[in-house]
């Protein structure tokens, strides 16, 4: 679970303080640290920025190395400490004299690799590993289609084995491939940034094009599914200073799409964001990766640096293990270089958000259809749709289907038809019990309802929500229970702490569905008050496996199996 620093209260005992509280950095971690970060102004929003530098050099995060980042960027040393050690992927050592392992081995205990062993997989390194070598569990890292999934340093292991990883750490190739997606020039070839051109030289007009995009009913695809021109209309109505940030942060187990559709067409999603940019009046541009994809990090950085200097300028930022920066006012505050804590709401970002200016986040897939919608038209985009549903998805489908992976598909398709028509139907000796609509937060379905639209306000009637698609498959080799455990654990170590009914609610959740039979009573109140007063989505939708599990699947809490 992530740890949050509360610093004991200043001045008790009524007493001004005259010397210096806490650590002071030495000489040489300063020098050590300005060396490493090269910096000539130190800014106070990139403080993450420069705790992964310190990381990925010397392998953890120093008290020394710390206390020196703090002094050369003129803030307190508890500033710098609550941020580090609220991010998971952050080693600080309090001790300077801990020895430092030499290589992480992180292992997905989510439900997608939980379902193809990696409990066993973990504990058989656990076992085994040199005292050298971590062996860390971790929540989902964005790999679900192949799971079980590992990461050896950077480097990604799909289908994971013990073979495999042992291979990869006695190779010693630890740093994460990168993708070869279409380049920059094979997209242009295809008629690629020619919307945005048009736009940038007034040959097409912002009006016209914020037009289209209305008429086309196209909505957010991060999992609220909020009306994307609405959204652009309320920043380019405020003036002065704007942005727009592209949130690749996601986090939801079963949720891969938006990794696939950078790896593949990087430049697809930034020319929407370019478009957006365009359209909003905004003249930077903040992309927010998760920091699991390190390899498709130095890719973007990379084809990032190929586009055209007179527009919008571009930032690639990292994020460092936090499932609620996905929330995109907890995203704006990592993105200054702070805690991942949700806001309060109003004011809404849109009109106080990055460094408190009216800023558009949109999800990876939002913007990657932008361009198609722009050229083909609002009519052709309401038309790709099935069952009453709009435009085009990408479904993250993954568990016991025989070819899972990133489905393009009509929104308002049935589980039933995505199964058969895209996933060559359920694996080998499964029979479909149960599914998840919208990842970890969407709550489960039983095999009687595949035929309901996977589309937003389809599924609500049933206590679940289609969310960012991510679409993950129980069959009756799966324990239902079991599942929903995995999901709460994953809430309850993914909490922030912001909030008390979130900190305490999925914890108490939790230990309630160890036991055997579990207190539905007790269950359901907790779900409720962390339905009605959480400040978040993380708090709000943590209750919906286990509300959706004891409302479609009663027999498992009457002696039972489905």
């Amino acid at each position: 679970m992530n740890k949050i620093s509360r610093p004991a209260h200043p001045g008790r005992g009524g007493q001004a303080r005259i010397t210096q509280k806490g650590r002071i950095a030495d000489e040489p971690a300063l020098q050590e640290v300005a060396a490493l970060i090269g910096e000539t102004v130190w800014r106070r929003d990139r403080l993450i920025e420069y705790l992964h530098l310190i990381q990925d050099h010397y392998g953890c995060i120093s008290a020394r190395h710390l206390a020196a980042l703090a002094e050369h960027m003129r803030i307190g040393l508890a500033e710098a400490y609550e941020t580090a050690t609220f991010y998971a992927h952050f080693g600080v050592v309090k001790d300077d004299s801990a020895p430092v392992h030499a290589l992480t081995i992180r292992v997905c205990d989510s439900i997608g690799c939980a379902m193809a062993g990696a409990e066993a997989l973990i504990a058989y390194l656990q076992k085994g590993a040199p005292e050298n070598i971590r062996i860390q569990r971790v929540p989902c890292i964005g790999q679900c289609a192949d799971a079980p999934a590992a990461v050896v340093g950077t480097k990604v292991v799909v289908q994971a084995n013990t073979h495999k990883i042992l291979a990869c750490v006695q190779s010693g190739d630890h740093v994460a491939d990168e993708p070869a997606p279409i380049n920059d020039a094979a997209y242009r070839a295809s008629g690629g940034y020619q919307i945005y051109e048009a736009l940038h030289t007034g040959q097409r007009s912002a009006d016209d094009l914020l037009t289209i995009i209305d008429a086309s009913g196209l909505r957010g695809m991060g999992g609220a599914g909020f009306p994307v021109a609405r959204k652009w209309r309320a920043v380019r109505g405020r003036e002065g200073q704007k942005y727009l940030v592209i949130n690749a942060d996601e986090g939801e187990p079963g949720t891969f799409k938006d990794r696939y559709l950078l790896e593949s067409d990087p430049h697809r999603v930034l020319e929407g964001a370019l478009i957006g940019a365009s359209i909003i009046g905004a003249d930077e541009i903040y992309v927010y990766l998760r920091d699991e994809y390190a390899g498709l990090r130095a890719t973007l950085a990379r084809e990032i640096a190929k586009l055209p200097q007179d527009g919008p300028t571009i930032h690639l930022r990292r994020g460092a293990g936090s499932y609620v920066c996905g929330e995109e006012s907890a995203l704006i505050e990592s993105l200054e270089g702070k805690r991942g804590y949700p806001r309060q709401r109003p004011p809404l970002p849109v009109e106080s958000g990055l460094f408190g200016r009216p800023t558009a986040t949109n999800n990876v897939e939002t913007l990657f259809f932008l361009r198609e919608i722009a050229e083909k038209g609002a009519d052709w985009w309401r038309a790709q749709g099935r069952n009453g549903g709009i435009g085009l998805r990408h479904y993250s489908v993954s568990g016991r289907v025989k070819n899972p992976g990133v489905k393009l598909a009509p929104a308002g398709l049935t589980l039933a038809e995505l199964l058969q028509d895209y996933c060559g139907g359920m694996a080998e000796g499964h029979e479909l019990v149960a599914y998840l609509p919208g990842g970890a937060s969407g709550g489960i379905l039983p095999a009687a309802l595949a035929h309901l639209p996977l589309d937003f306000g389809a599924l609500e009637a049933q206590g679940c929500f289609i969310g960012s698609a991510a679409i993950v498959v129980l069959s009756q080799h799966d324990d239902l229970k079991s599942a929903a455990r995995n999901l709460m654990a994953f809430f309850t170590d993914e909490s922030c702490g912001q909030c008390t009914p979130c900190r305490l609610g999925t914890a108490k959740s939790l230990a309630l569905m160890q036991a055997d039979d579990w207190d539905l009573d007790l269950l359901n109140d907790l779900a409720q008050v962390m339905r009605d007063s959480s400040i978040c989505g993380l708090g709000q939708a943590a209750p919906n496996p286990v509300q959706s599990l004891v409302r479609h699947f009663p027999q498992l809490f009457s002696g039972e199996r489905p």
